[in-house]
């Protein structure tokens, strides 16, 4: 991320996400300004937050997707929480400080990733050690016990130094066989026969559905860390094949060499430092507590979120996380309610507002052929493993694109995921028949489109339930 400038990080998610210029140049800039808030002097240093950004537009038009790539692209931990899975104290739902403990688990579990990919070698170095002893291992030095019937007077007897030479040859043949053994399994030859493994058994145990000052989750925090020392060093037999027992014993001996409590301390220093926490549909906690039912904990969720995104001390399993330097992606579409409906406070602390463009009709032909992950290059990629090739022509996409745009004008407007169910349903059949009765080349133009898609697109009823 340190050599991408705001410019570049545009041409990463143009490489994806189409269209949406202003929203690609606000995350550009809060990304790009991280990396020059540390090249700040200390004190200076903490007094720069980061500026939190406020998205406004329908579904399916990249609000996720933009923030993803972008926590992608800056290797930060990311997490995608909604707003109304959230309540205030005293009614049944996650706490708000549940986002920063799911935030700092990722960051651990992206640490962990990394440490272990800088000890695989020698874990699997180590793995392969142990897989050696179990398939032929190294003969034991014989030790003579006196007999209980040897007469008392008897001298026990000791080892000669045949009985030394004879040890000497034991080990050096099957030294030499280890090394066959270890060129068949560097080859790959040995993958298919079974073993028997010794290996820690996983002691992740569920939640206890129990409440606390820090909410339900929290408290059933993982028993692991309250029983470890208990449960240490169990283990169990498994049989099963040397490429599986391959992979369990090089994570085993990985987990030997890494610093589980470093691991934590990075964990809580890059989700302070680099964390995103992409918050969507807050435009249904958006509004005044004047009413009754189901919105009376709006405002409630609003106030709770507040301290989160000023700026608080949340305790997790890894050791407290401030969220001071955390960027904050809000979304929503605010059809009905407005962003000034959110109580001032948190309008204050979301300074950035982008407003993002409904799809047409062009967007959705860029959609379908532009990105390095288009659908059309999806399901031709899928469709290939079956020796099916499919070719989509310039009026077939084009015809397409016309298809989920006016299904999106006439019924519910989604977005690009209307593409989505559109294409699920142009290549039902080919993807049914293939490949007993569709192989080879399959052409997807304007016309196969038509046949497919026409009259279900006409008929407004059928397209609600189907497309």
């Amino acid at each position: 991320m340190d050599y991408l400038t705001p410019r570049q990080i545009v041409a990463e998610l143009d490489k994806y996400i189409v269209g949406q210029a202003a929203a690609k140049r606000s995350v550009a800039i809060a990304l790009r300004n991280r990396y020059r808030r540390r090249l700040l002097p200390p004190p200076l240093r903490d007094e720069v937050i980061p500026k939190n950004i406020l998205m406004i537009g329908p579904t399916g038009v990249g609000k996720t997707e933009i923030a993803r790539r972008l926590a992608r692209l800056a290797n930060a931990p990311f997490v995608k929480v909604e707003a109304t899975k959230f309540t205030e104290v005293g009614y049944v739902g996650r706490d708000v400080d549940s986002m920063v403990r799911d935030l700092a688990q990722v960051a651990y579990q992206m640490i962990e990733a990394e440490k272990t990919a800088e000890v695989r070698g020698r874990a699997e170095e180590a793995a392969t050690g142990r897989l050696l002893d179990l398939l032929h291992p190294i003969p034991q030095r014989e030790t003579y016990q006196p007999s209980l019937f040897m007469n008392l007077g008897a001298e026990p007897r000791t080892t000669t130094p045949e009985d030394e030479e004879r040890q000497k040859k034991r080990v050096e043949q099957a030294e030499r066989i280890r090394a066959r053994l270890r060129e068949q399994l560097e080859m790959g030859a040995l993958d298919d026969r079974k073993v028997e493994v010794d290996v820690e058994e996983n002691h992740s145990m569920a939640f206890m559905p129990m409440f606390s000052n820090q909410g339900m989750e929290e408290f059933g925090m993982n028993f692991q860390d309250m029983l470890g020392n208990m449960m240490q060093g169990r283990k169990r037999t498994r049989t099963v094949t040397v490429a599986e027992a391959r992979e369990v014993l090089i994570q085993e001996e990985a987990r030997k060499l890494i610093d589980h409590d470093a691991v934590k301390r990075e964990a809580v220093e890059r989700a302070e430092q680099d964390g995103i926490i992409f918050v969507d549909e807050m435009d249904k906690i958006a509004g005044k507590d004047g009413n009754m039912g189901p919105d009376v904990s709006r405002g409630g969720v609003q106030r709770d979120i507040l301290p989160i995104i000023e700026g608080s001390t949340v305790q997790t399993k890894y050791g407290p996380v401030r969220t001071d330097h955390v960027l904050f992606i809000a979304a929503g579409a605010f059809h009905v309610s407005k962003p000034s409906d959110l109580i001032p406070e948190l309008q204050g602390r979301l300074p950035i507002r982008v407003e993002l463009d409904n799809l047409t009709e062009k967007d959705f032909r860029r959609i379908l052929t532009e990105p390095e992950n288009a659908l059309t290059k999806q399901y031709v990629a899928l469709m290939a493993t079956e020796d099916v090739h499919l070719r989509f022509t310039e009026d077939g996409i084009a015809e397409l694109a016309r298809t989920a745009a006016d299904v999106n004008q006439k019924t519910e407007n989604i977005g690009a995921r209307r593409l989505h169910t559109i294409m699920e349903r142009l290549l039902e059949d080919v993807s049914f028949d293939a490949p007993e009765e569709v192989q080879g080349a399959v052409a997807i133009d304007a016309a196969y489109v038509r046949s497919k898609l026409e009259a279900i697109a006409n008929d407004q009823d059928l397209a609600r339930f189907i497309l």
